[in-house]
């Protein structure tokens, strides 16, 4: 994103959540694979972490923990 890094883009869409009672699920897709990325994504409001390379059932996880997470839980 040329605007904004996934950072920024994850706050944006929690302020906007926040304000319209809507949950958007982002998962992480990075290059970053380094100690503690996962944690600062997470922390940053992010719902999962993928690291590339991406692999199907790593990606597969992730999308399905969003699905099976409540609004409560997060």
């Amino acid at each position: 994103m040329p605007e904004m890094n996934g950072f920024e883009a994850t706050e944006a869409i929690r302020r906007r959540e926040r304000r319209h009672g809507l949950r958007v699920p982002i998962v992480a897709l990075t290059a970053h694979a380094m100690e503690g990325d996962r944690e600062r994504c997470l922390k940053a409001g992010m719902d999962g972490y993928v690291s590339k390379p991406i692999r199907r059932d790593q990606l597969n996880q992730a999308i399905a923990a969003c699905r099976t997470t409540r609004l409560e839980d997060r």
